[in-house]
This record gives C-alpha cells, structure tokens and sequence, in this order.
C-alpha cells in the first residue's frame, strides 16, 4: 500500500515516552508538502492537543537528525518539526480530508496497533520470565536444604565418650 522506501514501522519513533511520526514523514505518507500539513495543523490548533501532536525543541530536533537518516534533510530548516503520535495521525487525516489522507491514516494506525500489541507481547514475556527466575530461586534453595539435610543423614554418628559408672 505505501510507495515509502522506510517501512512505517521504522518510521515511528519514541520522543518524550510517546510513539510518534515526524511531521516530514507523515506529510510524505499523506502525499502533501510538510508545509501544507503544519498549515492545517496551525490552522486547526483547537484539534491538537499536546496528547496528539507536539513540537519538538531543539535537543529533541537534534537526537531524532541524528539517529535517522532518513530525516537529515530537516537539519537545516529552521523550524522545528512536529510529531503527531497515533490520534495526531487521524486527527491530521480528517483536518486534510483527502482520500489518500484517510486511507493512509488507516494504514498508520493499523501499524501503531501492530507496535502496541508487539510490546504487550515482549511485557508478557518478560513478565512471565521474571516469575520463572523467582520459582528457579526457591527451587534452588529447597534443592540446597536437601542436600544438606541429606549430608548430615550420611555423616557417621560418632559414639560420645560416656563417663563410667561405677567404682574406679
């Protein structure tokens, strides 16, 4: 369905604990200029709340240029660029209203569940390893008891000396 050369999946980046597309990106998914997409979204402010899109700062700017290379071509703007997390993705679709927008924010979100229920998976899984180390820890410190228990077993039981009785 996309015609991007970067799979979507590694397009999604984490900033600021939130899950989220780089406004350049998105733009090029929705098939529109990144100055037509941050239009839209100036334009529409009251329908992007921090919990949909943000604008990255400077030091946020730097990281996301340095660690995609894709995204080298933002190095040098000097605007900031916004990052839309998954909800930013529909809400920049529906302010779009194209109908590669919506088939695209589809695409996106469908994506956004993939990573999500791909997490929920690696946490189960963790969690699940943690539980077996705590068993493994008390099955090895019953295993240790036991062998103890059944060295003293095979120890000889010397005699004690008793004091005799009787005369001298």
């Amino acid at each position: 369905m996309s015609d991007l050369e970067i799979p979507i999946e590694k397009r999604i980046l984490v900033i600021r604990g939130h899950r989220v597309l780089i406004d350049a990106d998105l733009a090029e998914l929705y098939g529109v200029t990144t100055r037509r997409l941050n239009e839209q979204v100036k334009r529409n402010k009251e329908r992007f709340p921090e919990a949909f899109a943000f604008q990255l700062n400077h030091e946020d700017k730097a990281e996301v240029v340095a660690n995609c290379d894709h995204l080298n071509k933002i190095r040098f703007s000097s605007a900031l660029p916004y990052a839309f997390t998954e909800h930013g993705v529909v809400m920049a679709a529906s302010v779009l209203n194209s109908p590669r927008a919506i088939e695209m924010s589809i695409y996106v979100v469908k994506k956004f569940i993939k990573i999500k229920e791909a997490m929920l998976v690696h946490n189960k899984f963790a969690q699940k390893l943690s539980e077996l180390e705590l068993k493994v820890e008390v099955h090895d410190e019953a295993i240790t008891s036991l062998f103890e228990a059944l060295r003293e077993l095979l120890e000889p039981v010397l005699p004690e000396e008793r004091k005799k009785i009787g005369l001298k």
